[in-house]
């Protein structure tokens, strides 16, 4: 199948700078993935949508201030990294920037230093030495430092915002859902940063029931698809957890007739990672390279809430496998005459 088949036409002013101040005062597109009826709600309407028995399935990872900036130890050359994966200890996989003049050997350090170490005789937070080049850009750093690794990274950290977000954001939390709890994301899970606390009681108080998973997202988040073919394509290995509650929750609500909706993508991938062939979901944890496209069968997901994605990008196919590329493509098309959203800090859609 072309990877061309999933692109579709987004003037650049649609795409979200900045999160609503309210996380719930987003729009809601709806899509029955069975007739191919849209609708158009605010986001609040969801809970229209749910029913007592259902379980909505949520990502916990949270974010960590994964950008930093340093300078090269030999040549005071500026460097930026974005932390991808906690491979074991202090070795990590990150993006570096620029990727050319950052070779295996090479040492950065970071901590606010103007010039390298050697030219100022200071002594930086942290150092990273390049033990190992990767594909784009990717490389394997091996950090050295004194005291918490998780207190250095949130004192000279940033947090990963997007490439397409050009504005600042102005408070690190509005980058994390409300029910973010284990450390270890690349990115967001966004479609999670519609919900509040109190909105969330409100789906409880209706029946519905939340279990949640753990997947930290990854290099696949930033990984554009270059193949044109999409079975070519390969994805990048994330972690992920599911728990004997979680397991149980779900299970049990399938056994019953009741839905399992998914909230986001990331959520989506847990799940049918960790499914049998005949539809149990059992508990465990490990690393997931699942790339899911039109011709999938899922086994557990039965409804999605997620936000609006780039052409062409593994995540649209995900969702096209769901509800059907030419459904999607379509209820895509109309989001866009109406001036939707789009992307991290956008507008939500429930395929149903």
């Amino acid at each position: 199948m072309q990877v061309d088949l999933f692109d579709y036409h987004l003037p650049e002013s649609l795409i979200a700078q900045t999160p609503l101040a309210d996380r719930t005062a987003s729009r809601l597109l709806t899509l029955n993935k069975q007739t191919g009826e849209i609708g158009h709600h605010m986001f609040e309407e969801l809970e229209n949508y749910l029913q007592a028995g259902d379980v909505l399935v949520l990502n916990d990872t949270r974010v960590i201030p994964a950008r930093l900036f340093g300078v090269k130890a030999d040549t005071g050359a500026k460097v930026e990294i974005l932390l991808l994966k906690q491979l074991e200890g202090d070795r990590w996989e990150a993006l570096v920037r620029p990727g050319k003049k950052v070779k295996t050997g090479a040492t950065i350090h970071f901590g606010g230093q103007p010039e390298s170490a050697e030219a100022t005789g200071t002594k930086p937070l942290l150092t990273a030495t390049v033990e190992a080049e990767g594909e784009m850009g990717s490389r394997t750093l091996h950090f050295q430092y004194e005291g918490i690794f998780n207190e250095l990274l949130d004192r000279l950290g940033s947090m990963p915002l997007p490439p397409y977000i050009k504005e600042q954001l102005p408070e690190k939390e509005r980058y994390q859902t409300v029910y973010a709890k284990h450390e270890g994301s690349a990115a967001a899970p966004t479609a999670g940063l519609h919900f509040t606390k109190q909105y969330l009681h409100r789906l409880e108080q209706k029946g519905v029931q939340l279990a949640y998973v753990t997947l930290h997202v990854g290099l696949g988040t930033f990984r554009p698809v270059s193949a044109e073919k999409i079975e070519e394509h390969e994805m990048h290995e994330e972690y992920y957890e599911v728990s004997q509650e979680t397991a149980d929750l779900v299970n049990e609500a399938k056994r019953k007739g009741g839905r399992v909706i998914a909230v986001g993508t990331t959520s989506s991938r847990t799940l049918e990672t960790a499914a049998t062939e005949e539809g149990i979901l059992q508990a465990g944890r490990g690393w997931t390279g699942i790339f899911i496209y039109p011709g999938y069968r899922f086994r557990i997901v039965d409804a999605l809430l997620t936000n609006f994605h780039l052409p062409k990008s593994t995540l649209l196919m995900l969702i096209s496998a769901l509800a059907g590329r030419e459904q999607i493509l379509k209820a895509y098309h109309e989001a866009v005459e109406r001036e939707y959203r789009f992307f991290s800090f956008g507008d939500a859609m429930f395929i149903y």
